[in-house]
């Protein structure tokens, strides 16, 4: 962008591992995306099919193409996976995915009752193949809890198995998971993810409301790996991490550089 003048947190660009935004697709239009894209695609790092909808998108291979010729990484979404390993399907979806060019699989365990160590092998399954796993840990349901200490195992033995980064479950109106069904934080769970020494560029925090990924923002940083956006959310979220929305203005802007304020 020209005429820049402000000074901003330092943001990682693109081809980032770190700062990651993923936007999950609800099945947009060819033509919507493809605006969207124009004015967001420096934002934006990974766009995941939601759910199984991979399974259904007329024209999935437009729409992949589309998304990578805009930088983008595609993923299918998590049920796509559960849904295939239920059904023993595993090596027909492998297929699927390998021969419609998708760079990401996602192997999660929160829907159906998909044991531990049996995603753990799935992980690393997959990523002998060559595919960028990204796995999840918590339930879709708001009734099954865990303990804080089993979610940080959880993690660990996943990027054991191989997975490139870490999904702590949210749902898509940050319902369950790390979330209590009101959406507000369980603190308990993040904070024993966050002090366990498990580096935070390895997590990725589905954090779909403005409250949840600021609360994120202030408390990892900048280039903290968010989740589950919203497409019409991408430009708010890129204001929130640069300190440009009253949400974290002070934050970036005052609390850090109180030197700078004139009277």
């Amino acid at each position: 962008m020209d005429n820049q003048f402000l000074d901003l947190p330092a943001r990682a660009t693109k081809p980032r591992s770190r700062g990651l935004t993923s936007v999950v697709d609800n099945g947009h239009s060819l033509a919507r995306l493809d605006q969207n894209l124009v004015d967001t695609e420096s934002m934006i790092d990974i766009i995941k099919l939601g759910w199984a909808s991979a399974y259904i998108t007329p024209r999935l291979d437009e729409k992949i193409s589309l998304i990578r010729r805009h930088d983008i990484r595609c993923c299918p979404g998590g049920m796509f996976f559960e849904l295939s390993y239920l059904q023993g399907k595993i090596d027909a979806f492998a297929q699927f995915v390998e021969t419609h060019g998708f760079e990401i699989v996602e192997v999660p365990n929160g829907s159906l009752p998909i044991p531990e160590a049996d995603k753990c092998r799935m992980i690393e399954w997959f990523a002998r193949r060559g595919f960028t796993v990204l796995s999840e840990v918590g339930s879709k349901d708001i009734t099954v809890t865990s303990p804080p200490e089993s979610w940080v195992q959880s993690i660990r033995d996943d990027l054991n198995a191989g997975a490139w980064k870490v999904i702590t479950e949210g749902r898509a109106d940050a319902s369950a998971g790390i979330y209590n069904s009101d959406g507000s934080m369980r603190l308990e769970i993040i904070d024993a993810i966050l002090g366990s020494g498990i580096p935070v560029d390895d997590l990725i925090f589905e954090a779909p409301h403005k409250r949840q990924m600021s609360w994120f923002i202030h408390r990892v940083g900048t280039d903290v790996n968010i989740g589950n956006v919203p497409l019409n959310e991408v430009t708010n979220l890129e204001t929130l991490r640069l300190g440009l929305r009253g949400d974290t203005v002070k934050h970036f802007h005052l609390d850090q550089h109180p030197e700078a304020v004139h009277a």
